[in-house]
C-alpha cells in the first residue's frame, strides 16, 4: 500500500510563515548577542562614519567651533600672519614665519634664549587662536601670545599677549614651556575627541593619543562602533531586538518634552520633570570648572567616576554665586532657577552647530511670553536696545583670555542692591558705567515698588563668609539644610563650613554624608575631614562603596590614618579598593606636583614611608618650590630617623620661604635635637 503525504495549500502556506519566522528569530537573536558582545566594548569609528548616515547633522557640526577646536597647523586653519610679523611683550619680541610648509615662533625658550619652534596645532578658532608647540618627551605647550581673530573693525586681526606686561622667567612653571601651560594635562581633554594622557612619570614623557583631533560626534554620543553596528539591520529588527541604538551616551531627556507657557504668569512648565542629568554631566566634561580624577572617560559615563567639579569657592565666584574666575559654565547652571526647571543645555543651545536654537531674545520667547517679557514694561530700556536684550540683564558677560566675553549662566535678576552692601557686581552697571551702584538699586527698587529677591539667596552668607564673619557658621549651617536650595549651593555651604573655626556636629556631617545628591556627599567628607581620625569612621566608611569614585577617592583618604583599624573583612575590601583608586587618580596626573604630595602623604599615612619619601621627591623635582614638599618629606625622613637628610630639606625650604614660620620651627626642633 502506498502511503502519499497530502498538505493542504493553507496549511503549508502556515508552515512556511511559520518557519521563516522561527529562522528570522533565530538570526536575530544571533545578530543581538553579536551586537551585545560588540555593545560590551565600543570603539570609536570617526565622525566621517558617522556622516554616512547622519548628513544634516555632519554638516551642522562642520560649521561648529567644535569641529574647528584644534586642527593641524596648515594652510586654512591658520589664521594668523606668519609673514615675519613681530611681536613685543614684556621684554621679549616674538616673531612669526614661514619655513618652507611649517609655520615657526621664534621666542624665548626654557633656557631664556631665543630658538625657532615649529607650531604643530592651532588651537581654538573664534575671538582667538592659539598655537601649540610640541617639545621634547611629548610635552605639548600653548604659547602666550594668541592671534585675535575677530575682524579688524573690532580691534582683531593682531597678536596679542595672553598675559600681557607680566615677566616670567624662563624657569617658572608660569612661562609657556612650563607645566601650567602644558597642553597634555591642561587643555587637551577638552578640545579632542577620547584624548588618553598616557604619562610616563618615569621618563617625564607624554605618550597622548586621541581618536580625533577636534570635539567630534563620538565626543557627546560615546564611541560608535555599536551603534554602527545596529544600524545596518533593518528597521523593523531593530526594533523588535533592541531597546536602544547602542550609543553609550543616551541623551534623551528632551524626547517627548514640551513646555507649555502660563498666559497668566508668562512662564513655560515642562510637561514632565528632568529625571536625569545625562545630557547635562556629557557637556559638563568640558564646560566645568574640574578636576580630572581618572583615565578613560567616554561620554555616557558617569562624571564623578572620573571628574569631581569644583563648587562655589570665594576664589572662583563672588559670593552671589556670579562667574568672577574662568568657571565656564556647569557650576553656574546648576545654581540658576533654569536648571531647577528642567531645562538642560540643548533648550538653548543647537547641540550640532553650537548656535542659539533661535536669534537674540526669541531664545528665550520659547519658554518666556513675548508680550509680557520683551516689551519695554519689562526692560525699562527701549525696544531693541542692548539694555533690552534679556542676556544684558540676566546672562551678563565676563571677558576672560582679554578678549573673550563668556556669559554668565547662573540666569539671575539683577541685584544692584547686593552691589552696595557686598560689592558684587551688577549687570546694571556693567553698561552704566558712568554711574554707582546705589543710583542702579535705587532705579530697580523704583521700577517695581521693592527689591527683587531672585531665585538665588546665598549671597549674605557666602560673604560672611568669605570675610570671617563670626556669624558665617550659622549662616551656611542654614543654607546647607535647607533643601529648596541648588545642590550645588547645598553643597558649597557644607564645604565652606569645613574652614570654619567653629566644629560641626558629627549629627549634620552624617546626614550630609547620607544625601541624595553626590557632590553634597562629596562635600560632607570635607567636613569629616576636620574630624579626629577615630570620628571620621562611622561616617566615612559607608562611602568607601558609594556609587560615585570621587567620593569612594575621598573617603579612602580620611581612612588612611586608622586604615590599620578596619577589621572587618567586608570593610577591609572596600578600602582597600577605594585606595587603589586614589592610588590610580593620583598616579593618572603623576605629572602634577600637588598629585605626587598627595600621594605622598596617603602612603605616609599608611606607614609606607620609603613610598612617601619618593612621592615627595617626584613632587619636589616637579615643582621645587613647592614647600610643604620639603616639609613633609623632613617629617617622614625624620620618622624613618634620617634627621641629617630632613634637615638639609628644610634648609633648602628656607632658602624658597625664608619667613614661612612652620619650616623655621621644624628646623629649630630637629637641629637642637641633632646636636
Amino acid at each position: 500500500m502506498t502511503l502519499r503525504m497530502h498538505f493542504r495549500p493553507k496549511v503549508l502556506a502556515s508552515t512556511v510563515i511559520a518557519l521563516s519566522v522561527v529562522a528570522v528569530v533565530v538570526l536575530a537573536n544571533g545578530w543581538r548577542t553579536r551586537a551585545a558582545r560588540r555593545a560590551q566594548h565600543p570603539t570609536f569609528i570617526g565622525s566621517a562614519t558617522c556622516a554616512q548616515c547622519h548628513n544634516a547633522e555632519y554638516a551642522a557640526w562642520k560649521t561648529s567651533q567644535h569641529s574647528l577646536a584644534m586642527q593641524n597647523a596648515q594652510p586654512g586653519a591658520v589664521l594668523g600672519r606668519f609673514d615675519s610679523t613681530r611681536f613685543t611683550d614684556a621684554g621679549i619680541t616674538t616673531t612669526f614665519f614661514r619655513r618652507d610648509d611649517r609655520y615657526v615662533v621664534n621666542t624665548e625658550g626654557a633656557d631664556g634664549r631665543l630658538h625657532d619652534f615649529d607650531v604643530r596645532y592651532t588651537f581654538g578658532v573664534f575671538p582667538l587662536q592659539q598655537y601649540l608647540v610640541e617639545l621634547p618627551g611629548g610635552h605639548v605647550q600653548a604659547l602666550l601670545t594668541a592671534w585675535d581673530s575677530r575682524p579688524a573693525a573690532q580691534g582683531g586681526q593682531r597678536w596679542f599677549s595672553l598675559n600681557p606686561g607680566a615677566v616670567v622667567e624662563h624657569s617658572s612653571e608660569f612661562h609657556w614651556t612650563g607645566r601650567q601651560y602644558n597642553w597634555n594635562y591642561m587643555c587637551a581633554d577638552c578640545h579632542s575627541t577620547a584624548v588618553r594622557k598616557n604619562y610616563d612619570a618615569r621618563t617625564d614623557q607624554f605618550h597622548t593619543t586621541m581618536s580625533e583631533i577636534n570635539v567630534s560626534c563620538e565626543s557627546c554620543h560615546g564611541p560608535g562602533s555599536a551603534h554602527a553596528s545596529w544600524g545596518q539591520y533593518p528597521g523593523w529588527i531593530r526594533h523588535l531586538f533592541w531597546n536602544t541604538d547602542g550609543l553609550p551616551a543616551q541623551l534623551a531627556e528632551r524626547r517627548g518634552v514640551h513646555w507649555s507657557i502660563d498666559s497668566v504668569s508668562g512662564n513655560a512648565r515642562r510637561n514632565r520633570p528632568r529625571e536625569s542629568d545625562r545630557e547635562i554631566e556629557t557637556c559638563a566634561q568640558c564646560h566645568a570648572r574640574r578636576s580630572h580624577i581618572a583615565d578613560g572617560y567616554t561620554a555616557g559615563k558617569r562624571l564623578l567616576d572620573y571628574y569631581a567639579p569644583l563648587l562655589l569657592t570665594g576664589d572662583l565666584y563672588y559670593p552671589d554665586g556670579q562667574q568672577h574666575d574662568e568657571v565656564y559654565t556647569y557650576g553656574s547652571f546648576l545654581q540658576s532657577k533654569m536648571y531647577h526647571a528642567g531645562v538642560t543645555c540643548a533648550d538653548c543651545h543647537d547641540p550640532h552647530t553650537q548656535k542659539l536654537r533661535r536669534p537674540g531674545n526669541q531664545v528665550c520667547a520659547q519658554c518666556h511670553r513675548t508680550a509680557k517679557y520683551d516689551t519695554p514694561a519689562h526692560t525699562f530700556h527701549p525696544a531693541g536696545s542692548t539694555g533690552a536684550r534679556c542676556v544684558s540683564c540676566h546672562l551678563p558677560d565676563t571677558t576672560y583670555m582679554q578678549i573673550d566675553p563668556r556669559h554668565d549662566h547662573s540666569i539671575r535678576i539683577p541685584r544692584p542692591d547686593l552691589s552696595v552692601s557686598l560689592g558684587v557686581p551688577n549687570a546694571c552697571n556693567r553698561c552704566h558705567t558712568n554711574r554707582d551702584a546705589q543710583w542702579a538699586a535705587t532705579e530697580v527698587r523704583t521700577w517695581y515698588h521693592r527689591t527683587p529677591d531672585g531665585f538665588q539667596r546665598f549671597a549674605t552668607a557666602f560673604a560672611a563668609d568669605d570675610r570671617r564673619q563670626p556669624h558665617a557658621a550659622d549662616s551656611l549651617t542654614a543654607i546647607a539644610t535647607d533643601q529648596t536650595e541648588p545642590a550645588i549651593v547645598r553643597a558649597s555651604a557644607v564645604a565652606r563650613l569645613a574652614q570654619q573655626p567653629e566644629p560641626v556636629s558629627q549629627q549634620a556631617a552624617r546626614a550630609w554624608a547620607q544625601d541624595k545628591n553626590p557632590l553634597i556627599r562629596l562635600a560632607a567628607l570635607q567636613v569629616v575631614e576636620t574630624f579626629p581620625p577615630d570620628a571620621r569612621r562611622p561616617i566615612a566608611l559607608p562611602l568607601l562603596s558609594d556609587s560615585a569614585r570621587a567620593i569612594r577617592q575621598e573617603a579612602a583618604w580620611l581612612l588612611a590614618p586608622i586604615s590599620a583599624q578596619i577589621t572587618s573583612p567586608a570593610q577591609r575590601r572596600a578600602f582597600q579598593r577605594a585606595a587603589s583608586e586614589f592610588v590610580a587618580s593620583q598616579q593618572y596626573n603623576a605629572d602634577r606636583a600637588p598629585s605626587r604630595f598627595a600621594l605622598g602623604a596617603f602612603y605616609a599615612q599608611l606607614g609606607q614611608l620609603d613610598s612617601a619619601t619618593t612621592e615627595f621627591h617626584a613632587a619636589i623635582k616637579l615643582s621645587p618650590r613647592l614647600v610643604q614638599a620639603y616639609v613633609a618629606l623632613a617629617a617622614v625622613l625624620q620618622e624613618q630617623g634620617r634627621v641629617p637628610e630632613a634637615i638639609a630639606e628644610l634648609q633648602q625650604a628656607m632658602t624658597i620661604a625664608p619667613n614661612d614660620p612652620q619650616v623655621a620651627a621644624l628646623l629649630r626642633s630637629l637641629t637642637t635635637r641633632a646636636r
